[in-house]
């Protein structure tokens, strides 16, 4: 189960002017200013873009249940967030149509006041930027836990998936969710999901850490969190020191799991750290960057989901990574080919 905020994306491929324009740099992940709400309505205008259901959560949910399609494991995931309940809001229709398409089990607030989140990807040279304009998904509440659905949600998962930026939402929503994975010994974990999220949501980030049996992020957000904590630089001991801080559920190690882009990945737990190679891809067929995080977490999410090891669950995140930065977006196939595999690992 995932929870997180849905947003439309609004992607297009802009030049440096763009990015001048509304002063953002690339690889970078930020909420909208009043400065640059223009932008969404410019990319429709003067860039033919693309629509793409989108929301870090909903992405990763998404491509796990892509990959455990493969294996006819039907109608595993499910996911929660807000969106704008407006009869003409054909932007929330587009993402539940969407989600829905892929096989998640959406149970979306609607809120009749507001519109549907978007969310601009400004993408460069295969980089990308990101603008998030939260609007509905700003709104989700923890009264929407208490329905049914959500409910019978809740109490049939076993593994719990939210993203730093639901964070700026509903820390309480989040805290429900958490308790009852650390009550009942089920598997809980979050993503850093961006350098802001560490540096002006700290408070909130300090109450849901302490339930992560897995914490995500890439090096940028690592980078972040141990400057703020003073961790040192080594990004290896970071991992280390994330893992071993307090936690709620005494009964499973956490797991730090740290990307790096084409250079390997980081694993922490138990005292000790072991690196994963990344398979080199050529650079002409690098499309976009959008989304390759949430895809990796998709991925490792649908092998953990089905019991298999550390390396199993490293390959699929690198696997669906690898295949989410070949095409635009977080765009998935009719079918998914993966085929099971052990990350190599690089160095312990």
């Amino acid at each position: 189960m995932g929870m997180g905020n849905p947003l439309l994306d609004i992607s297009a491929n802009v030049g440096q002017d763009v990015l001048d324009k509304y002063d953002v740099k690339l690889d970078s992940a930020i909420l909208a200013e009043d400065k640059h709400l223009p932008i969404y309505q410019e990319l429709t205008d003067q860039y033919s873009p693309q629509y793409i259901a989108g929301g870090a959560t909903q992405n990763s949910i998404r491509v796990a249940q892509w990959m455990l399609n493969k294996d006819d494991n039907k109608d595993q995931t499910a996911f929660m967030g807000c969106v704008g309940g407006k009869p003409d809001d054909s932007f929330g229709q587009k993402l539940e149509e969407c989600a829905s398409a892929d096989g998640v089990l959406v149970h979306y607030m609607k809120d009749s006041e507001a519109t549907t989140g978007t969310c601009a990807v400004l993408v460069k040279d295969g980089e990308r930027s990101l603008i998030a304009n939260l609007a509905a998904a700003n709104n989700f509440n923890e009264s929407h836990l208490e329905t049914d659905l959500a409910k019978e949600i809740i109490q049939s998962a076993q593994v719990y998936y939210v993203a730093g930026f639901f964070l700026t939402v509903s820390v309480e929503s989040l805290l429900q969710v958490a308790t009852h994975a650390a009550n009942h010994n089920k598997i809980f974990s979050i993503n850093l999901s961006a350098p802001f999220i560490v540096d002006f949501f700290g408070d909130q980030l300090a109450q849901a850490l302490p339930y992560a049996d897995y914490i995500f992020g890439n090096e940028s957000e690592a980078e972040a969190f141990s400057k703020k904590h003073d961790l040192g630089d080594d990004l290896k001991q970071v991992a280390l020191k994330v893992a071993a801080m307090p936690k709620t559920n005494t009964k499973r190690d956490r797991v730090v799991v740290f990307t790096q882009g084409s250079k390997s990945t980081i694993v922490a737990t138990k005292g000790t750290v072991v690196e994963y190679s990344v398979e080199a891809l050529d650079k002409k067929l690098l499309v976009d960057t959008n989304g390759a995080g949430d895809a990796f977490v998709g991925g490792f999410l649908s092998q953990l989901a089905l019991g298999k090891s550390m390396e199993q669950s490293v390959h699929a995140g690198h696997w669906a990574a690898r295949y989410i930065i070949q095409v635009s977006g977080t765009t998935l196939g009719g079918g998914c080919d993966y085929k099971e595999g052990a990350a190599d690992v690089c160095q312990a």
